[in-house]
């Protein structure tokens, strides 16, 4: 198996003839060359920004040097993929606003920006250094010494070399075993380098990737996202209700008229009969859309809340209903929708499934939760993935509301259906 990264590299035994060592040497170089980038660009900033700070423009620029870490950031993950296979995440998010103002106090408020920012600030004053030393000890002394016998034939005339201008070596067998010395030196030097690296690239890893600190973070903005869903999903069902009152059921009301006028008018006879027979399926055809146009979102749970709405539904419902709600005003358009359909899909099973004699349904709100109950007294044996139910539709349509659906329907029953959905209630009549 290949490895990975330079740990799973450094215990094999072809580490020396992979392209790791490479890998590692490459890492340190560009961070020391990068390093000396950096320290000039945050240094260059803080000078111009601290002169300038009696004057306007002081402040901004020591801001945007704040925001220094983010494309430093953005060059190390770059720069850990010779470290390893597993990318490094970018732990910044995207506003949920177009703008650069947007953009700006998103990041500000990210901890993710300030990480960077220290990591840039430790590379620039620390790391380079020990990047560049680390290849100076375990690559440079090593070739200088490796390279004696050349330097002693080139520059020596044969006769005497300088060692990293520590000693001198003047004779051939010296010279030898000093390039000998230097090739075991470069051996552990590219272990060494392994290390460093690889340590190097954890110590990157651990400040400026992505580690989760963020989550609560993310964890609202998906609660958001969510809300925002729901709410233009509602939206969209509401006008779908719209256009279907005010247009296709105006048009079949009109439709209708003027088959029952044709009727009047027609002489008896299969005339007659046909347009009598298109009046009725008119008339049908109106009715069933009605009824979907109330399906779709009730006049009544718009005009006058839950509490209206589910009485109405417990009027049409052909089981007997016993109704005790006790609701302290409007709640959200999603949840009363939400908690609307919950209790006719509830209904509509009894009235199929359950061969129930009564139905009954209580509802109120407490601890910030509107709750809803709806009990029958038929045969039990109701299960949320039934098919044909639909309750695992609801229970799902609940649960984006960040609420709960419960179910006790035990086999001879009574069945008991219980919904919970944290709410705040407001009063809309004034």
């Amino acid at each position: 198996m290949r490895p990975r990264n330079v740990w799973q590299a450094l215990p094999g035994p072809r580490y020396l003839l992979s392209s790791w060592p490479w890998r590692s040497a490459g890492y340190l170089l560009s961070g020391a060359a990068a390093g000396v980038v950096v320290l000039f660009v945050i240094t260059l900033g803080v000078l111009l920004g601290g002169a300038l700070t009696l004057v306007v423009i002081g402040l901004p620029l020591l801001a945007l040097t704040a925001l220094a870490g983010i494309p430093v950031g953005s060059l190390e993950r770059v720069r850990l993929r010779l470290m390893g296979r597993a990318p490094a995440p970018d732990p910044h998010r995207r506003p949920a606003e177009p703008g650069l103002w947007s953009w700006l106090a998103f990041r500000y408020r990210e901890s993710a920006t300030w990480r960077e920012l220290g990591y840039a600030l430790l590379w620039a004053v620390v790391l380079w250094p020990l990047d560049a030393l680390a290849l100076g000890v375990c690559v440079a002394v090593p070739l200088a010494l490796l390279s004696t016998p050349a330097v002693m034939q080139v520059y020596g005339n044969g006769e005497e070399a300088r060692v990293v201008k520590q000693w001198t070596v003047t004779t051939w067998p010296e010279a030898f075993a000093t390039a000998a010395l230097g090739l075991v030196l470069l051996a552990l030097g590219c272990y060494a380098l392994g290390l460093l690296a690889g340590a190097r690239a954890g110590l990157a890893r651990l400040l400026i990737a992505d580690r989760g600190d963020d989550r609560g973070d993310r964890v609202t903005e998906l609660t958001r996202s969510r809300v925002r869903l729901v709410d233009a999903f509602e939206a969209e069902r509401r006008r779908i209700e719209r256009d279907l009152h005010d247009g296709a059921q105006q048009r079949i009301v009109a439709l209708t008229m003027t088959l029952g006028l044709a009727r009047l008018d027609a002489p008896p006879g299969p005339l007659a009969d046909q347009l009598a027979k298109a009046h009725q399926e008119a008339g049908q055809a109106l009715a069933e859309l009605r009824e979907l146009i109330h399906g779709i979102h009730p006049k009544v749970l718009a005009d006058y809340g839950l509490e209206a709405a589910v009485s109405d539904a417990a009027d049409r419902s052909a089981t007997p209903v016993d109704l005790e709600l006790a609701l302290p005003g409007r709640f959200p358009e999603a949840v009363e929708a939400a908690a609307y359909f919950v209790v006719c899909e509830a209904l509509a099973n009894v009235a199929r499934h359950s061969g129930a004699s009564r139905a009954e349904v209580t509802g109120g709100h407490a601890a910030g939760r509107l709750f809803l109950e709806i009990r029958d007294d038929g045969r039990g044996g109701a299960r949320t993935g039934g098919e044909g139910t639909g309750l695992t539709g609801l229970a799902d349509r609940v649960s984006v509301l960040d609420g709960r659906l419960a179910l006790s329907s035990p086999p001879g029953g009574p069945t008991l259906l219980r919904v919970e959905i944290p709410c705040e209630w407001t009063d809309r009549s004034a």
